[in-house]
């Protein structure tokens, strides 16, 4: 079993949270490894997880503008594989589309999938970039489907980049955060913050696992339900298009 994949059956809210205090610490690490591009994960990151949900929710109605889904599409492939073509097909959409199609899956909400789909008639959108503009605006509802993150659980290997896909790992990922929720006197496990710590050790057991040194999990995915003593949280596919995420 992989580290990742044993994250995922670890059902003490410990560990989960210990490892969600390593994120930017793993953020960092990556993104110093990008070579001529060091630094600008990191930028771009922080703008998806601190900036842009809160001026998603500062507005009347969800939303996204047309810059800030090529700067999502930005965030994405710097983070992951990166094809220029998608952020072009993106950026192909006009202002009056986005803003109206984003606005329409925020309203579809709590049917992700539905959702998923409307924000996938948009020029270079599939599934996966779809459930980045949902987990920007309602962690609460969707995670983003990061390839470290399903990955993570054995039955999702290999990645299949299709709503049905989504809706597996969405499915995952929701029953851990209802779990976590059951066991952590805190309460505050959305499936974004799940996602975000099954890709930070699956990132850091490859690029820096000294990251992660403190934690085993061979114990952890074994607990019982039993309560833990408070722990503080530390700080897309047309033809003659390239396939969409």
């Amino acid at each position: 079993m992989s580290g990742a994949e044993c994250l995922y059956s670890c059902e003490d809210p410990a560990v989960w949270r210990g490892i969600y205090g390593k994120y930017w610490a793993v953020v960092e690490a990556k993104s110093a490894g990008k070579g001529k591009t060091s630094g600008k994960l990191l930028a771009l990151e922080k703008w998806y997880q601190e900036e842009l949900p809160v001026v998603i929710s500062a507005r009347t109605e969800p939303s996204l503008t047309c810059p800030e889904l090529v700067k999502l599409m930005e965030w994405k492939l710097t983070r992951g594989k990166f094809r220029p073509r998608l952020q072009q097909l993106v950026g192909s959409n006009t202002e009056e589309a986005v803003l109206s199609c984003t606005k329409k899956a925020f309203s579809l909400l709590p049917n992700v999938q539905s959702a998923i789909a409307e924000l996938s008639t948009l020029k270079g959108l599939g599934p996966a970039t779809a459930s980045a503009v949902l987990a920007a605006g309602a962690p609460g509802e969707a995670a983003f489907m990061a390839d470290e993150a399903v990955e993570s659980i054995a039955d999702l290997r290999p990645v299949q980049y299709t709503a049905k896909h989504y809706s597996l790992f969405l499915q995952k990922i929701l029953h851990r955060t209802d779990q976590l929720n059951k066991v952590d006197s805190e309460q505050d496990w959305t499936p974004h913050k799940v996602e975000l710590c099954l890709w930070a050790w699956a990132v850091a057991s490859q690029i820096q696992p000294l990251l992660l040194e403190k934690f085993s999990l061979n114990d952890a995915a074994h607990e019982t339900k039993e309560k833990p003593g408070k722990r503080k949280e530390t700080n897309e596919q047309p033809s003659k298009r390239q396939k969409t995420h």
